[in-house]
């Protein structure tokens, strides 16, 4: 007897046949079904063609070449410089002591060789803002050069000068002058506001010195925060971007620029798909104020702010979650201190823009104009209210400063008033732990090291100056205001405290 199995491979029924049919019949309907009312874009592997939008922007696209004289460190070895470890390094070391030896020159024994200034070289990217002759790049690509080349995609090599440079935003805008009857392309500003993950995007620069080099890629997020700067807003992208891509541009699909690539993410140097862009809303008006004035005038407010954590939300009965700037500190001769803003108050608004995080606060109030009075929605003990503030200058030797803060998750109860030994100021704790004499509340003697307070990196000798919003002058007052938010019924404890020179910053601390 033949087994079935082999009787239906070897020779099929007509009923089999039939049966084959409809499945296939039934499995194409299936597909079609799986299909129907989806967008094409959520099968498609993206735009057909890229060259038409290269070849609308390329020739805007310029490579920089940085040159700065450097002088030469005497040296009495002329030999080349040569790693430890590297082979032969014994051998090069002989032959080159040997030849220095020899005769042949003018120098009496014991004279150094003569040292020679030396050019130190870098390359990157940018493009042409304006077909009078602006480029933009990164501030990094020129660094401190006297000597900048921009070199037009056709081969062209036009002498630079700097119009300006920002470190804060690594930007900086240089001018050219074109030949009369060689016309310079120009790209524009697009809206990176409006730029989502998920967006085409390209890049095209100078990665290698390969000028001309164009990579594609997405808007892989936005935001991003990579702790190069106190601005830090970067677009990141999975477009290739490698070393010698630093100024180049990073379009939109309509062929503006969205983005100024300036860092990448990489263990070994080349692109890993993690690209990062200054967003052109950032970038432009600091463009403008370099191109007018030749230097950024940033507002200034004055104040020293911390995130807003969920204990910290809880503490200070924050409607609506952990949001906002809390101000540690305020500058006695600042904008703030004038508008009646004070320590505790959280900004929720500055000038119509919504605060979600102390980074947001010194993005926006450095893009606000000098002088300019704007309106600043505060939450104080719990109540929002609304300020009037006018901005004064930030100098280039003040920076948007944070209240270092690192706090971890709040951990369970508390025990010998939150882990904390207290003490009364007294003078002999004063002198034991350099205590300005201004400072009033309680010091702190002693910390738990298996403590929240530990945790929250409270050290002995820092001074608690409020508890729950109040001023507490003895360990009596900590524990009074403890048990009274205990009470009524809060989970966590802010605690306002000061180190021995006076910075202060606020710590939430849980209370079950």
């Amino acid at each position: 007897m033949v087994p079935v199995a082999s009787a239906v491979r070897a020779r099929p029924s007509r009923a089999l046949h039939q049966s084959m049919r409809s499945l296939l019949a039934a499995a194409t309907f299936a597909t079609s079904v799986a299909f129907v009312g989806l967008p094409q874009a959520a099968y498609a592997k993206g735009p057909e063609s890229l060259a038409d939008l290269a070849d609308q922007v390329t020739d805007a696209v310029v490579n920089i070449s940085a040159s700065t004289t450097v002088e030469a460190r005497p040296s009495a070895r002329t030999g080349p410089q040569l790693p430890p470890g590297t082979p032969f390094e014994d051998l090069f070391e002989e032959f080159f002591n040997k030849r220095g030896q020899r005769g042949g020159g003018d120098r009496s024994e014991g004279d150094s060789p003569r040292q020679q200034p030396r050019k130190s070289n870098s390359l990157g990217s940018g493009f042409i803002i304006d077909a009078s002759g602006i480029v933009v790049t990164n501030n990094h690509v020129i660094g401190d050069a006297n000597d900048i080349q921009v070199i037009l995609h056709n081969g062209t090599k036009l002498k630079a000068e700097i119009i300006g440079k920002d470190a804060k935003i690594d930007l900086a805008v240089l001018r050219v002058k074109p030949d009369a009857d060689k016309p310079l392309k120009a790209v524009p500003f697009g809206n990176s506001d409006k730029m989502r993950p998920g967006d085409w995007v390209i890049a095209i620069g100078n990665p290698f010195g390969l000028g001309g080099s164009v990579s594609a890629g997405i808007v892989s997020a936005r935001g991003r925060n990579i702790e190069s700067g106190p601005y830090d807003n970067y677009i990141q992208t999975d477009a290739a971007i490698n070393k010698g891509n630093s100024g180049g541009p990073l379009f939109n699909m309509n062929g503006e620029v969205i983005g100024i690539n300036t860092a990448i993410l990489s263990p070994t140097g080349g692109s890993v798909g993690i690209g990062f862009a200054v967003p052109s809303d950032t970038a432009s008006p600091v463009i403008e104020q370099l191109r007018e004035f030749g230097e950024v005038r940033r507002g200034w407010l004055g104040v020293r702010i911390q995130n807003v954590d969920d204990a910290t939300a809880d503490a200070l009965g924050l409607k609506g979650g952990a949001k906002g700037a809390l101000i540690a500190g305020v500058d006695e001769k600042g904008p703030a201190k004038v508008s009646g803003l004070e320590v505790g108050d959280v900004i929720t608004k500055f000038n119509g823009n919504t605060v979600k995080s102390s980074s947001d606060l010194p993005r926006i109030v450095a893009s606000t104009p000098v002088g300019k009075t704007v309106e600043v929605i505060v939450v104080r003990k719990g109540a929002e209210s609304t300020k009037s503030v006018t901005l004064g200058r930030l100098e280039d030797n003040e920076k948007p400063q944070l209240a270092n803060a690192k706090q971890p998750e709040a951990e369970s109860a508390i025990r010998q008033a939150l882990g904390l030994n207290l003490s009364s100021l007294t003078d002999e704790l004063r002198k034991r732990y350099s205590i300005k004499d201004t400072l009033k509340g309680v010091v702190v003697t002693r910390v738990d090291p298996n403590s929240t307070a530990a945790d929250k990196q409270i050290k002995p000798g820092e001074i608690i100056v409020e508890v729950g919003q109040e001023a507490v002058n003895a360990p009596a007052d900590v524990t009074k205001r403890i048990d009274q938010l205990k009470k009524d019924g809060r989970k966590s404890v802010l605690l306002l405290v000061a180190s021995a020179s006076g910075d202060v910053r606020f710590v939430a601390i849980g209370l079950e």
